[in-house]
């Protein structure tokens, strides 16, 4: 029996899973992600997998990371754990590990997980959204990923949205993640109110005049973010993840602002919830191999 092994590198946590041939979880573990160090990183990861794999025999292993690898160098690039930037971080953990591995990224697994054995099943070309520290996407057309040429396929969070608007880290201005992200969102929050509040506790808030303001922005910038994908890919459904994939309204006055931007007078994509929560990535890094 060939076994499934699966690592989600996380900025907090790093989990890994443990899969038989049929999909069925033998073993699973989550340990706190090391803090800026690389090496520690490897290492860690490294760990787990032995650990994990101590009583079989043979496994395929696939790898959930922040971040794409360039085909041009093999390095890792447009990762939010920096540490990662410019190393070469697939090859370092196949020669710890002795074995090849397959890596993806964040959004990438979790389209993967969804498509496969989460809330989008029953599709066939799926976009899975990350929103929440960041925004991201994933394409995954018939059961198969699709990474694109260069490997950054389905990253809507970096399409502009307002020509000279907010600044982003990638270099650019006015990307849909400085938009409706969850620090962009605290910090337009902090902004309209003055005041330094989380996710949660701005989402209790927002009933007068000045959350209504910031409600409705968040919306639009919801709405034409999505629109645009569904112009350019007609997807046969977008499933959410992320923290903010569980905020309510995305999901009917969100949904219904996206609609009213997308090019069609025939709108009918379904905008859904995830059913794997933060599982998804560590499952779509077993799903990889």
């Amino acid at each position: 029996m060939l076994y499934k092994l699966g690592v989600d590198l996380g900025g907090t946590k790093t989990e890994a899973i443990l899969l038989d041939e049929h999909l069925s979880v033998i073993e699973r573990k989550r340990i706190q992600t090391p803090k800026i160090d690389y090496n520690e990183i490897i290492d860690s990861i490294s760990s787990l997998v032995l650990e994990i794999s101590k009583d079989i025999d043979d496994f395929s292993l696939g790898v959930c990371t922040p971040g794409a690898i360039s085909k041009q160098t093999g390095l890792i690039k447009n990762s939010n754990t920096q540490c990662l930037i410019g190393k070469p971080f697939k090859e370092d953990l196949e020669k710890n590990l002795g074995k090849k591995i397959s890596i993806e990224n964040d959004a990438n697994c979790f389209a993967m997980a969804e498509s496969q054995m989460g809330a989008a099943k029953e599709f066939g070309l799926v976009f899975g959204v990350i929103m929440g520290t960041g925004v991201g996407g994933g394409i995954v057309i018939d059961g198969k990923l699709h990474s694109g040429r260069t490997n950054i396929s389905g990253e809507w969070g970096h399409h502009t949205l307002h020509r000279n608007g907010n600044s982003c880290y990638c270099g650019k201005s006015g990307c849909v993640e400085t938009y409706i992200s969850g620090p962009s969102l605290e910090k337009q929050w902090l902004k309209l109110t003055g005041k330094s509040q989380n996710m949660p506790e701005i989402l209790t808030n927002i009933n007068d005049e000045i959350g209504q303001k910031w409600k409705s922005e968040f919306l639009e910038n919801f709405g034409y973010g999505l629109a645009n994908v569904i112009d350019i890919l007609d997807p046969d459904v977008i499933v959410l993840g992320g923290g903010l994939s569980n905020i309510d309204f995305l999901y009917t006055e969100g949904k219904d602002s996206v609609y009213e931007k997308v090019f069609s007078d025939l709108v009918e994509t379904p905008i859904i919830k995830n059913k794997l929560g933060d599982s998804a990535g560590v499952y779509g890094a077993a799903l990889l191999t």
